[in-house]
This record gives structure tokens, C-alpha cells and sequence, in this order.
């Protein structure tokens, strides 16, 4: 407020007013004026210097916001690539730090049904639907166009797919031996529910896991007559019983037989495609995009698995498993094996997301089956009950709790893991078990984008270290993953 926006309110209230007093002697007149003005005048330079005050405040808050959130921007810009003003100790961030300058962004679920608007690509906004909150899984249709399926597809299809599993291979007592496990320990890893007897659905997970053969109940009867494993006929093997058979009985068994395809845990082909510099700018646009719609740092998408393709043929399957497996002190990460510098004899993939894209639509099944999504409890054992095995997408895919179907261009995508509370991974979210509906009509084309992250922090740390192609003293930089280079919130509630 100035002094001349204050002038006409002291014209109006002066000259004016004065005319209707009564005569009164010039003196007092001209004193009783002069008191006016000046608590008049007095008002206004203190309403003035007051307003003055406030928009230097307010001003020097908006000044104090915007300088310190360019000062970020241009210094987590800068970071990887300046080679000056760098600070003099160059150590890992220790757990504390870690925790504090990286932070895994996790999408809200809020309810089933709900959607978000997400910017993926210039002048599109998609729509991303949440399916379940246990696992934590969303739906964008439309994320890949027409064109970029087609040639994602012809990419696949130059360089070669290759059978997704192989045949039962020999080998497995090996790995009894280098654990040195007594047939009783052995027997009590498999007794689930320690009954001291053995049940079809604890033999059943412990043959699939090893083998990577499915079998059915009827199948394991047969095996047991075959052996003549089970002495009683009771359809549960005791301890005496079991330490009958040598540790590949039932895989012997299976190749003098013969394995057929269906009997398989995966029956369908498969190839991975670069994503790197030089790669099919298709190729390069969709990892971009798996970035935006993540949120995560850059390096660790760019760090993860090539993009998988599969080929599902008619009668193509994939039994319900895991991405990815719990990490115990006696397991490492595949991706982060050589940086945990350990013998461990057990490796699992560490998949922190599951990103699925569907090239083409399907004529007759092939759903993506989710058998115990948003389940109120998950019970491994409860698993297989009755001979109805949930976990086979040949025969009870329409037991499932939820089942996506396949369309062109759309996208599904989940987390596999749980988070810690303080921002990186935490435990396995088993509800995140999944599998490939039997496809009855036609072919199914589907291509897999996984993000690999260690839940131990410094193991992956170590291995951004190991493989960073920048100069050693820049190595550190490079493992800060700060959060301000990731991409924007781009996601909005409708």
C-alpha cells in the first residue's frame, strides 16, 4: 500500500468533516487539525512499512523455495557427470545414509478398481488400473501400440527363440553332497506340516522345485507303484520308507518313462533382446517408458535383465511360480552373485518388479492366472487339497482368485517383494504367485521387463560398483542413485 492509494481517504475525511463543527477559536482550530494529520499520517507509514514487511517475507519464502530446488536439480544433474567440486571423501554410503539418499518409490494400490492417470509418452496419458493389493498389481491398456508389438515380435523372431526349459537333466546328487544331508534331513525339509509322514502335495513341491517336472497326484501314485515306494499303499511315505529311494529315484523313473512336453513346469519358447545404446529404438522407448512408469532411479532399470519374449503355442503353459525367490543368509542373488563374494551354493533371482507386456491377443486362453491374489491369509500347504492343485494352469486356471486376460498393447505389473519400511526391498510377497493359463486356440506372444534389486543394500551397491563403466574415482557417484534424478511424479487420481 502506498501513500497515494491512502491521499483520497484523508480528503474525503478532513476538509469536509471540519465545515459542521462549531466555531471554535483559530488556535484550537488549527491545533485539534494538526493532531489529526499527524495520527492520520502516522497510521499510514505504519500500514505501509507493515504491508512492506510481509511481501519481503513472503517474497524472500518463494525465493528461499526455488533457489534451493534448482540448487538440487542442477547438482544431482551434475553429479555423474562434473568433474569438480567433489567432495574430498570418496567412501560407500554406510547403512544410514544409504537408507536416507536412496529410496525405492512404491505406487499406491488405494483400492481395487481405482485409477490413476500415468504421462508414459509426449501427449498420451494412459489409465493404470489397479487388479489387486495383495500382490500389488496394476493394468495399463494401450502401452504398447500396435506398431511396437509387431516389431517387437519380428526382433524376437530374427535373432531365434530357444525352448524355455530343457528335459530332466542328471546332476541333482551333486548338490545332496556338496550340502551333505542326511536322508532324515532331508526328509524334514519336505515334512511341511512335521507329521513324520510324507504327503502327495510335500512330494509334489519338492519334486517340481528340483526336476522342474509337474506332476499330478495321479502321476506320483504311479511313480510309487513303480518304485514300490510305498510298502502299505496308504498313499504317504514314513521315514523307512523313504530312505528306500536314492535322492533321483523319481527322476530316474521319469526317464526310463519318458517325459512328455505338457508334463513340464514351462512349455513355450523364449529370447532376450538388448535394451542398450545401439538397440532398436523401439527396444531403448520401452525401457524409457518402464522408467517413467516405475519411478525408479535410471541405473537400475538400465542394470536389469534384457527384455524376455515368449512364444506360447497351442497347449503352451506356465505352472503357477515366483519371479523371484526369498533371500536367506544361504542364498545370493543371481544378478549380484560375483559381488556378494560368497560359496553359497543357492541362487535366486532377486525380480523387485515384474513388468508383463502382451504383443498380440489371444484366441482362447493363455490368461495370466493369479491363484491366490488378495487371498485373507496364504498358506503353502493349502496349496493342493482334494487332487486340486492350484498351482496348474492346465487344469484349474479357473480356480484362480484373479486371471488378466491377454490383449494387444496392454501392460500388467507387479511387486515381488514387500517393502522394508525405510524404502528398499524387504520380504517376498508370496501372493505375488503367478502363471500362464493353457492357451486352447491360436499363439500367445507376451515379453517379460524385470528389475532387478539385491535386498541386501550393499551387496547391490557393490555390484553398481563392479560393473559401472565410469573411471574408479567416480564410482561412488555413480551408487548414490539420487532420488532427485529420478523421473517425476507423473502419476494422477481420477
Amino acid at each position: 500500500m502506498t501513500d497515494n492509494q491512502e491521499t483520497p481517504d484523508a480528503e474525503d475525511t478532513t476538509p469536509s468533516g471540519s465545515a459542521t463543527l462549531p466555531l471554535q477559536p483559530p488556535c484550537e482550530r488549527l491545533s485539534c487539525h494538526k493532531s489529526s494529520v499527524c495520527s492520520r499520517s502516522y497510521f499510514v507509514v505504519v500500514m505501509v512499512f507493515f504491508h512492506v514487511y510481509i511481501i519481503n517475507v513472503i517474497a524472500l519464502l518463494f525465493y528461499v523455495h526455488y533457489s534451493s530446488g534448482q540448487e538440487d536439480t542442477s547438482q544431482s544433474r551434475d553429479a555423474p557427470s562434473s568433474n569438480h567440486q567433489r567432495p574430498e571423501s570418496r567412501r560407500p554410503p554406510s547403512k544410514t545414509e544409504f537408507m536416507r539418499d536412496i529410496s525405492l518409490t512404491r505406487i499406491e494400490g488405494i483400492r481395487v478398481g481405482h485409477v490413476q492417470r500415468v504421462s508414459l509418452v509426449p501427449g498420451k496419458v494412459h489409465e493404470m488400473r489397479t487388479l489387486s493389493l495383495k500382490p500389488l498389481l496394476f493394468e495399463i491398456p494401450g502401452f504398447l501400440s500396435a506398431d511396437e508389438c509387431r516389431v517387437v515380435m519380428q526382433l524376437a523372431q530374427l535373432k531365434g527363440l530357444m525352448e524355455s526349459q530343457l528335459m530332466v537333466q542328471d546332476g541333482q546328487e551333486e548338490l545332496a553332497k556338496e550340502l551333505n544331508l542326511s536322508p532324515e534331513e532331508i526328509f524334514n525339509l519336505l515334512d511341511i506340516n512335521q507329521d513324520g509322514q510324507l504327503q502327495l502335495h510335500e512330494i509334489l513341491t519338492h519334486s517340481r522345485v528340483r526336476d522342474g517336472i509337474w506332476l499330478t497326484p495321479e502321476n506320483l501314485r504311479e511313480i510309487y507303484a513303480g518304485l514300490k515306494a510305498d510298502k502299505d499303499g496308504n498313499g504317504l511315505l514314513s521315514l523307512e520308507e523313504f530312505r528306500l529311494l536314492s535322492n533321483d529315484a523319481f527322476q530316474r523313473f521319469l526317464l526310463q518313462r519318458g517325459v512328455k512336453r505338457s508334463q513340464l513346469v514351462r512349455n513355450s519358447r523364449h529370447t532376450w533382446l538388448y535394451q542398450g545404446k545401439g538397440a532398436h529404438r523401439v527396444l531403448q522407448d520401452i525401457k524409457a517408458r518402464v522408467t517413467r512408469l516405475t519411478r525408479l532411479p535410471p541405473t537400475l532399470v538400465d542394470l536389469s535383465e534384457p527384455l524376455q519374449v515368449v512364444r506360447y503355442e497351442e497347449g503352451g503353459h506356465y505352472h503357477a511360480h515366483h519371479d523371484s525367490g526369498p533371500v536367506y543368509p544361504e542364498t545370493a542373488c543371481t544378478h549380484t552373485r560375483l559381488a556378494a563374494n560368497t560359496s553359497t551354493p543357492f541362487e535366486t533371482s532377486c525380480r523387485y518388479i515384474t513388468v508383463l507386456f502382451y504383443l498380440n491377443s489371444v484366441e482362447g486362453g493363455g490368461e495370466t492366472a493369479f491363484p491366490v491374489a488378495d487371498n485373507r491369509t496364504y498358506d503353502e500347504v493349502s496349496l493342493i487339497q482334494n487332487d486340486v492343485d492350484l498351482l496348474d494352469t492346465r487344469r484349474n486356471c479357473d480356480k484362480s482368485n484373479l486371471r488378466v486376460k491377454p490383449t494387444k498393447g496392454t501392460a500388467v505389473f507387479w511387486y515381488n517383494y514387500l517393502s522394508d519400511g525405510q524404502g528398499w526391498v524387504g520380504e517376498q510377497d508370496e501372493y505375488a504367485l503367478h502363471g500362464g493359463c493353457v492357451v486352447t486356440h491360436g499363439t500367445k506372444w507376451v515379453a517379460n521387463k524385470w528389475i532387478n534389486i539385491d535386498p541386501d543394500y550393499q551387496r547391490q551397491a557393490r555390484y553398481q560398483q563392479l560393473v559401472s563403466q565410469q573411471p574408479e574415482e567416480e564410482d561412488d557417484e555413480g551408487l548414490t542413485l539420487n532420488p532427485d534424478i529420478q523421473s517425476p511424479d507423473i502419476h494422477q487420481d481420477l
